[in-house]
């Protein structure tokens, strides 16, 4: 079953800032990540991320393999 965090969760299981995950979503910005998990509109105002996207980011940022490509 697929569940969905806050951006405040967000926050709370990748120890990044606000600021941070926006910009990682900011194609314009220097900290852009293609690999960070994509928000999803609910409603007007509000989003979410799917609990296992934000697990496998996660999980793929601490796999040395995944520095080595950098």
């Amino acid at each position: 079953m697929v569940t969905f965090m806050s951006r405040k969760e967000v926050e709370q299981v990748t120890g990044i800032s606000r600021s941070t995950i926006y910009d990682k979503l900011n194609a314009q910005s220097n900290y852009y990540d293609p690999d960070f998990p994509k928000q999803i509109k609910i409603g007007v105002k509000g989003v979410r991320w799917r609990s296992d996207e934000v697990y496998d980011w996660i999980e793929k940022k601490s796999n040395p393999k995944f520095f080595n490509n950098i």
